[in-house]
């Protein structure tokens, strides 16, 4: 299982992530952007996912993704259970939630940056 510290530590391994809270979310974001949200409660965790393949992602394991609020679902939005992940799991939705809101640009230059083990590097 996943905590809100693992959430923090990959977010400020992104950059140009700053984090907050709203209404007692932890919220990164880029620039006014949010991709990730972790739930007062942090069992749960909103991160952009493209809304043309949501349906497919929560259908292939309900368990583990659910569909977000219904006030969210015109966004590039999805939802997971920390509970049933691990730590590279989340690693690898908060990169590509992140690479949704940054440039393409930024996103490349920091991909190409990256090891293959990248997820291990960031919890040292």
């Amino acid at each position: 299982m996943v905590t809100v510290a693992d959430v923090r530590l990959v977010g400020q391994a992104l950059p140009y992530t700053t984090e907050g809270y709203l209404r007692d979310y932890l919220k990164l974001r880029v620039g006014r952007i949010v991709y990730a949200s972790v739930s007062p409660d942090e069992q749960r965790m909103g991160f952009g996912f493209p809304k043309e393949q949501r349906a497919g992602l929560v259908a292939g394991d309900p368990v583990k993704f659910a569909m977000p609020a219904p006030a969210d679902l015109r966004y590039n939005w999805a939802v997971v259970r920390l509970a049933e992940i691990d730590r590279p799991e989340l690693a690898e939705l908060l990169l590509d939630a992140w690479c949704i809101v940054v440039s393409a640009k930024r996103s490349a230059a920091f991909l190409a940056t990256l090891r293959p083990d990248w997820p291990r590097t960031v919890y040292g």
